[in-house]
């Protein structure tokens, strides 16, 4: 017989919402900062290793000494043609999100291959750009990188708009998703038509923690 579960005070569940909005508020501010990119890298060091809300297991964030990149890679900084796209897709979370709907805004035509531009189709919406590369599963995470998700304020440095054709993409900003820090996140990650088998040497590499 299961012994019964103590519930969560309110005042618990409102301090982790209030958190939960200060580490988005933080994040939008670095994206939008004068930051140059170790300067970005260092700030989100500084923050994965610090808030309550870091993706970083409680338990390992003693030890946390930073995470990985590729060095800095201007080849990794190109503008982009955007043909227009139609229809949608459905990308089931496996987390309390459930199957969320994104529409395609339009496709990147990348020297890596062409990158479908997602629009996520709920409450005020955001543009998204979830991808796998060619060095997803040896160097960087095998479950792919994002780009930018707006959703969670990561506005402009990877992906700017410069006209309404063309689009102006950073790849050293390439992160990872949550899950790729804890198997308690459960993230959407990038559907086939956004899978390229080129290598794109630039952004975050595979998280370790510390000691392993």
């Amino acid at each position: 017989m299961n012994e019964p579960t103590e519930p969560v005070s309110p005042y618990r569940m409102l301090a982790a919402d209030l958190e939960l909005v200060d580490w988005r508020e933080r994040v939008a501010q670095m994206y939008l900062s004068g930051l140059d990119l170790a300067g970005f890298r260092a700030a989100r060091n500084e923050m994965f290793a610090t808030h309550s809300q870091s993706p970083i297991p409680t338990e390992s964030r003693p030890a946390f000494t930073g995470l990985n990149y590729f060095p800095a890679n201007p080849d990794a900084i190109v503008e982009a043609p955007l043909t227009p796209a139609d229809g949608g897709i459905d990308i089931d979370t496996g987390g309390p999100d459930g199957v969320v709907h994104y529409r395609r805004v339009a496709v990147a035509g990348t020297p890596w291959g062409p990158l479908t531009l997602w629009w996520i189709e709920a409450y005020g919406g955001g543009l998204f750009l979830p991808f796998r590369d060619g060095t997803c599963g040896s160097e960087s995470y095998g479950g792919g990188r994002y780009l930018t998700d707006t959703v969670k304020g990561t506005f402009g440095r990877g992906v700017i708009i410069v006209a309404p054709d063309r689009v102006r993409l950073d790849l050293n900003y390439a992160y990872n998703p949550s899950c790729a820090y804890d198997d308690r996140w459960a993230c959407p990650l990038a559907p086939q038509e956004n899978r390229v088998s080129a290598r794109i040497e630039a952004g975050e590499l595979v998280y370790h923690p510390s000691g392993h």
